[in-house]
Order: C-alpha cells, then sequence, then structure tokens
C-alpha cells in the first residue's frame, strides 16, 4: 500500500450488529459485509456515544462526546467551527466526499467534506426538539409509534430504499469521476439511512426470506411492573402505550429488516465492485460502521435511545487484508476513536497537528494485536425525548454502568449476564465496583452541569 491508502466508509443507519454474521446472527443474509468481515478486523464490542442519530454522528464526525460541542439532541446545531476528521484529510491532500445521509442541523451541509453528491433525507432545521417540561407519558407527533412496526413488509418503493438507492448510484459514479479526473487519495463516506424505520423492504428482497424461520426476541417483553424507570418511559415515547404489536408482527418486522439488509448489501457489494474495476481495491481501507443501534423488540422495546445493548453496539468492522490481518477485537471502543484513526492511514501513522480536543483514540494499535496500552473504556450519553434529566453509561472492561440522577442506577456484567437481565447495582459484592465507576462518571461529567445546558438548549 501506498502511504495514503483510500479510504471508503461505510455507515448503517440503525444496525444492530447482533443481526450480521459476523457478530453471531443466524438469520439474516449479507454475504458482501460478511465477506468485509471474515477477512478483516472486526471490533466485538463497538459502541455509539449517544444512541440517537444526530449527535452520535457528530462525535463519529469529530472524535469528540456530543455534550462537549453542545450537541443535545436531533435539533442540535453541529458548530461550523468543530474540525472534523474531512477538514483534517482534505488538508492532508485528500479527496473527501459524502454520499448520503449525515443528519447535519444548520446551515453547514458539509463539514469539511468537499463534495457532497446527494442531498441529506431529514431535515436539517429544529424541528425535533426535546421539551423536558412535558410529563414523560406525553406523546409528541414527530416521535417514533408502533405504525412502523405494524406496517412492516414489502413495497415497492419506500423513501429509505429510494434515497439509498441514489446514494449508491451517486458513490459509484463519484468514484468514476475522481479516477479520472483527480489523482489525490480519497475519502468517501457512503452512508445509507437504512435499516432505519419504518421497516419495508423491496419485495424482490423480502421474498429471498420466504420459507426461513424468522427468530423472535432473545429477551420477550417485560412486564411495566418490572421495567426500569426509562424503560418504562420509553414504553410512551415510542407510542407502545397507545398502540401494542402482537409477537407475529414483531417477526414481521425483524423479516422487513433483514431484507432490507440485504438488499442493501447488494449495494455495498456494487460499490466494492467497482473498487476492483477500477483498480482501486488494494489500496483502499474500507471500513463499516453504525451511528447506533435498533432494539428490534428485544424487552419489548423499539428503535434506539436507551443503553441496552442491541440499541447502543454498533458493527466496527476494518478490512484491509494486506495491511490488517483479520482477527477479532474483544477491547470496547466506540465511533469516536474512527477519528484519530483516519487521521493515522492518512499521515503515516501519526496524528497531524490537532486544532481541537479529541476524545477518542486510535484503533491502529488494535488493529495489529497490541492491546496493552488500551484504556478499555468507552463512554455513552442520551439527553433526548424519553427522559427529563441526562443518562450516562460508561462501559469499562466487561461491566455497565448506567446512572441518571432520579432514576435508580444499573449494573450489569457483561461477561456473565449478556442479556443485562441482572442489575447488580447497590449489591454488596459489587460496591466497590459501582463506586469507581460512579467516580469516573462524575469526572467525566457533571450531571447538574449537563441538565441545565440541556434545558437552556431546549429553550
Amino acid at each position: 500500500m501506498s502511504k495514503q491508502p483510500n479510504i471508503l466508509y461505510l455507515m448503517l443507519d440503525q444496525l444492530a450488529p447482533q443481526v450480521l454474521g459476523a457478530y453471531g446472527g443466524q438469520v439474516c443474509q449479507t454475504p458482501a459485509i460478511n465477506d468485509l468481515a471474515a477477512n478483516g478486523v472486526v471490533f466485538e464490542n463497538g459502541y455509539c456515544n449517544y444512541p440517537i442519530c444526530a449527535p452520535a454522528r457528530y462525535a463519529f464526525m469529530s472524535g469528540r462526546l456530543p455534550s462537549r460541542m453542545g450537541s443535545i439532541d436531533n435539533a442540535s446545531e453541529f458548530p461550523s467551527e468543530q474540525p472534523t476528521f474531512a477538514h483534517y484529510l482534505r488538508d492532508l491532500g485528500y479527496h473527501t466526499c459524502l454520499a448520503g445521509k449525515m443528519h447535519f442541523i444548520g446551515a453547514d451541509q458539509l463539514h469539511g467534506f468537499e463534495d457532497r453528491v446527494t442531498t441529506d433525507v431529514y431535515p436539517s432545521d429544529f424541528m425535533w426538539t426535546t421539551d423536558w417540561s412535558l410529563d414523560p407519558t406525553v406523546w409528541e407527533p414527530w416521535y417514533h409509534s408502533m405504525h412502523s412496526v405494524k406496517s412492516a413488509g414489502p413495497a415497492p418503493r419506500s423513501v429509505n430504499t429510494e434515497f439509498d438507492f441514489e446514494t449508491a448510484t451517486e458513490a459509484n459514479r463519484w468514484l468514476h469521476d475522481h479516477t479520472e479526473r483527480d489523482g489525490r487519495p480519497f475519502f468517501l463516506a457512503v452512508s445509507f439511512i437504512s435499516p432505519h424505520d419504518p421497516y419495508v423492504a423491496p419485495p424482490s428482497a423480502w421474498q429471498r426470506y420466504d420459507g426461513i424461520e424468522i427468530d423472535s426476541p432473545v429477551v420477550g417483553d417485560i412486564p411495566m411492573a418490572e421495567r426500569d424507570p426509562h424503560s418504562a418511559r420509553l414504553h410512551h415515547t415510542i407510542g407502545r402505550s397507545m398502540m401494542d404489536v402482537t409477537p407475529d408482527e414483531v417477526q414481521n418486522m425483524r423479516r422487513a429488516y433483514y431484507a432490507v439488509m440485504s438488499w442493501i448489501d447488494d449495494r455495498i457489494n456494487s460499490l466494492l465492485a467497482t473498487l476492483e474495476e477500477l483498480g482501486l481495491r488494494d489500496n483502499t481501507i474500507i471500513a463499516l460502521g453504525a451511528d447506533h443501534g435498533d432494539m428490534l423488540g428485544e424487552r419489548g422495546l423499539f428503535y434506539k435511545m436507551s443503553f441496552f445493548e442491541y440499541s447502543s453496539r454498533v458493527p466496527m468492522i476494518i478490512n484491509a487484508p494486506d495491511r490488517f490481518k483479520p482477527r477479532r477485537v474483544q477491547q470496547n471502543t466506540s465511533l469516536i476513536d474512527f477519528f484519530p484513526t483516519f487521521l493515522e492511514w492518512a499521515n503515516g501513522g501519526s496524528l497531524p497537528l490537532m486544532y481541537s480536543p479529541l476524545d477518542g483514540h486510535s484503533l491502529n494499535g488494535l488493529l495489529v494485536g497490541k492491546s496493552r496500552d488500551w484504556d478499555n473504556v468507552v463512554y455513552s450519553e442520551y439527553n433526548a425525548e424519553g427522559t427529563q434529566w441526562p443518562l450516562l453509561m460508561i462501559r469499562r472492561d466487561g461491566f455497565k454502568y448506567v446512572y441518571g440522577e432520579e432514576d435508580p442506577p444499573q449494573l450489569f456484567d457483561l461477561t456473565t449476564d449478556p442479556n443485562e437481565l441482572k442489575n447488580l447495582a447497590g449489591t454488596a459484592d459489587h460496591r466497590s465496583t459501582e463506586d469507581a465507576l460512579h467516580r469516573e462518571l462524575l469526572s467525566t461529567w457533571d450531571p447538574q452541569a449537563l441538565r441545565a445546558q440541556v434545558l437552556e438548549s431546549q429553550q
């Protein structure tokens, strides 16, 4: 490989890694992604830094925790003065391009990208502003609802698949144009909105699952009386208090989710074929990620907005067989770690002069099997609908700690309890672990100051 490899970043929206074959999924058919994983480095414990779209993407683009840039919810402007990895890559001689969704709020729709070959699919204004003055049982018309679960199935057209078809088409066209006209290395982000709800799949993709048994949630619906407070609030936020769903409807939704992922996998395969056709594959590092996951009916929850594994975990796959031998990485990582990783690839293995603080850490040591100096922790936050105070999460080693000022804390040992069924917070055997994680949380955030910041932003 040359000193400056090309970089293709494939981004999915609301993709729970658990459904992929590379992460143990048994039903969803994604051969192109499976091949990238089999011949690449799979990060088994990758997390988002905020389990909804815009703030998670701001974290990815900036390498920082969202609240440190004033990013509160899906109606928070991404500051134009915040350097992104796209700014640095351009400074390092890269031709940068964005195809598809990135959910930038505000007038700036580039944030360092030289080219943007599609519009976005979401509004860039402040219409989705959360209001913590409302009772948590209030449902707003712009929230999610169970309609997308109950109406899941095949359809010849949908907003999401139309947008994603254009995204893949324009990305392939850009690769041809760049190769013909520009000698610079490139960074191309191809960001699909699928498999985000509505769960609507092209009929040909839906038919691939004819006769295939669709799996049910690993953890079934949890009675309201046994739910943690945030899960109980989400019952209203996602509209389940107004409209329930049947087990058959949940399976139907999961089939549509798998089917649209198979259709997206075909789009990804077309991009890989273009790299081969243009002679770019050997000098292109391919990275794949998502902004957050999807609960998919686990615990009776849907969509995202929580720190349970199906919502907060994301796939993180890096494929460059000539540079990184295939391996599986157990260490905890998150989206903010892509930023310094990209820059080190572009800058010969070291970071350029940085003009803004970084919260992320380069993955390059882990990519080659060096983990001794890795601080095995990730941080995530949530300040949007479904709560009335900041919700904060730390995963350090095998433990996950979730804290909200007016909620009882949660502590899970994911090594022995991967389905998060036993809350260890307050137990004598784990008091020292809980205390240590709580101190670390308070050294990372000031919950009361953050709450004041959120309320000011909303007002």
